[in-house]
């Protein structure tokens, strides 16, 4: 057995001796009288009896070694700032904003909405309640305000902290005047807002509601807030994520477990090491940000970057596509973490970009978010020259589930595949209808994780038990197994590639097609640069997969002769490689694809106008001109 084979053994074998080992990564005031408590399945309880603080393990305990060194990195190429805050520095912080909440009424187990621009005081923000013992609750910032109240119904909040706005590509997003409609529709009325004012929007407060954080923070400048000790089955907080009924999902999070799994992560995944500096280009709205922006390196005692910007702005608002680089190079990034989407961003750019900057500190580039297709890993691996790993995990799960774990044995990157189960998680394939596990290489069916499932993964959904075990575990018929809702295969070597949603499966004529297997296909062609294919309603073949492509050279987008002729290649590429009847209906191409604002692909939403049906709830779309643009493309023809 290889070094993470035997590792990886012991982890699903003999969890309890295996985890007992991760806790020693970090403080507990009282250490767990019992490591893990499965009496009621699916429901996994780990560390109980123990206590600890997320807090004082991000901050307080590096205070000691670590006190001067960069904690906090904040770059905004929206407003041209660079600032960094050192250990010492972010725990002041940190206890002014926590001494603020607590003069606003904020106590343990109470909520604190958090919708936020990616600003240092949205991560003083988490970590103070982390500190106390609240629980927040991040909402992305600029959601729609009917979105944002729907999340304050069912949190509830005491406090919501926020900002007069955000910015985005240059263009000011006024968060305040959404914030208000959202509280006017929600049922449930929080007793106080917390607002930082950047001088971006008008700011009108609302009398006896309202509070500026400057003013809070002027009158706590010397504040002392000791960390609560919380139980480590605690609630740490909850994050929502979109449910298939429409009603959001609070993924609830725990204190111990979520502290254990993200220190162990750091090192036996992202191999970052104290005193270094991780940078993640993801957003706190996300889990991704929760998970490694905020509290994963800082408990590894490293400099985490925190990004207000494009990948193709600089630090001056002229176009810069190396920006990320030059940050690379700047603060010495050993580590860095972003979506398979902004690398293809960044493919439309100079290449020479990429060989611009000293990256020589830079050992990984870990990828999540969506699939990774093969091009486009190769693309920034040879660019780059490091290793590019993929990530495969959920807002569910909280850390990666499927990736290579090189801090434990270095393996090879498979283009295409996230990697192997990680440690703590028992992986199977089913077959859908069956339930019987897949065991054969390159056998379809739905990936699956079997309990119990290891720390920081999701304790339930926020006050709703049954939908929790309903809505994950009862998917499989016979198996009280958690359903990912992928599909996926596994190869002889072990490695895992995921094929796209179990509801992403186009069915023309009686034979089921992936969308990525389509999209894995067309994105090899050489002018692609982006796809996405859904499958559309068909009066003959029940389904037909319709393809929308970004080329690389835009004439395609406007000149028929040119998109017809690279339509008939791009169909020929899928008939070769998958066989006639995966090609698609049509190829159409356009200058951009509808995504949220983290990088997804709004298939559904391409799916519904594709149909003439109400695309829905389109609030967290980035760029609503990509879905116009389809539309016409529709109208025309």
């Amino acid at each position: 057995m290889s070094r993470y084979e035997e590792f990886y053994r012991q982890s699903v074998d003999a969890p309890e001796a295996f985890w007992a080992e991760q806790a020693k990564l970090i403080d507990w005031q009282t250490p767990a009288q019992q490591i893990l408590d499965a009496s009621q399945p699916p429901f996994a309880r780990w560390f109980v009896g123990g206590t600890t603080n997320l807090c004082h393990n991000a901050v307080d305990r590096h205070l000691a070694a670590r006190g001067d060194q960069p904690a906090l990195i904040f770059v905004s190429t929206e407003i041209g700032v660079e600032t960094s805050y050192s250990f010492k520095e972010l725990h002041a912080e940190v206890q002014r904003t926590a001494a603020s909440l607590i003069e606003l009424g904020v106590g343990k187990g109470d909520r604190v909405l958090i919708y936020m621009p990616m600003i240092p005081e949205a991560a003083f923000a988490m970590l103070a309640c982390a500190r106390i013992g609240a629980i927040h609750c991040v909402v992305f910032g600029g959601f729609a305000s009917g979105s944002l109240a729907t999340r304050i119904e069912d949190a509830e909040p005491k406090v919501v902290v926020s900002a007069d706005a955000g910015s985005r590509g240059g263009k000011v997003i006024a968060y305040k005047p959404l914030l208000d409609e959202a509280i006017r529709l929600s049922k449930y009325k929080p007793a106080a807002v917390l607002l930082t004012d950047r001088g971006l929007a008008p700011l009108e407060l609302t009398a006896g509601r309202d509070h500026l954080a400057s003013e809070l923070r002027q009158k706590h400048i010397d504040a002392q807030v000791p960390c609560a000790w919380l139980a480590s089955t605690d609630i740490s907080y909850t994050i929502y994520t979109s449910g298939t009924a429409g009603r959001p999902k609070g993924v609830q999070r725990d204190v111990g477990g979520y502290a254990v799994a993200l220190a162990a992560s750091m090192k036996h995944i992202f191999d970052g090491r104290p005193g270094e500096t991780y940078f993640s280009t993801s957003d706190i709205g996300w889990v991704v940000g929760h998970s490694y922006i905020v509290y994963g390196p800082l408990i590894a005692g490293m400099a985490t970057i925190m990004y207000e910007g494009l990948p193709t702005q600089g630090i001056d608002q002229q176009p810069d596509g190396g920006i990320w680089w030059r940050l690379v190079e700047k603060y010495k990034v050993t580590v860095m973490f972003s979506a398979p989407t902004a690398v293809r961003v960044l493919k439309k750019q100079d290449p020479a970009l990429l060989k611009k900057y000293d990256l020589s500190t830079l050992r990984a580039l870990f990828l999540a978010g969506e699939p990774l297709d093969e091009p486009t890993a190769r693309w920034i691996s040879e660019g780059l020259g490091v290793p590019i790993i993929d990530n495969y995990w959920q807002t569910e799960s909280g850390w990666p589930m499927i990736t290579i774990a090189n801090g434990v044995e270095a393996k090879p990157s498979k283009f295409g595949s996230p990697g192997v189960p990680m440690y703590g998680y028992r992986i199977k394939i089913l077959h859908e209808s069956t339930g019987e596990e897949l065991t054969a290489p390159n056998e379809k069916g739905v990936v699956v994780v079997e309990g119990p499932t290891p720390p920081g993964f999701m304790q339930t959904v926020w006050k709703d038990d049954k939908r929790f075990v309903d809505t994950y575990w009862k998917s499989v018929p016979g198996k009280m197994v958690y359903s990912t809702f992928d599909w996926g295969i596994r190869d002889a070597d072990g490695y895992f590639y995921i094929l796209g949603r179990t509801d992403d499966v186009i069915n023309v004529a009686g034979h089921r097609l992936g969308t990525r297997e389509i999209e894995e296909s067309i994105s090899g062609h050489a002018n692609v640069a982006e796809v996405a294919v859904v499958g559309v309603a068909d009066a003959l073949k029940g389904q037909v997969a319709m393809a929308f492509v970004v080329p690389k050279d835009g004439c395609a987008v406007t000149d028929a002769d040119t998109a017809l002729k690279l339509e008939g290649e791009i169909m020929k590429v899928v008939a070769d490689q998958l066989g006639a009847l995966a090609r698609p209906a049509r190829v159409r191409f356009v200058s951009g694809l509808p995504k949220t604002r983290s990088g997804k692909l709004l298939r559904r939403a391409i799916q519904a106008v594709c149909e003439q049906r109400d695309p829905g709830d389109l609030t967290t779309i980035d760029d609503p001109a990509t879905l116009q643009q389809i539309k016409q493309l529709l109208d025309r023809g």
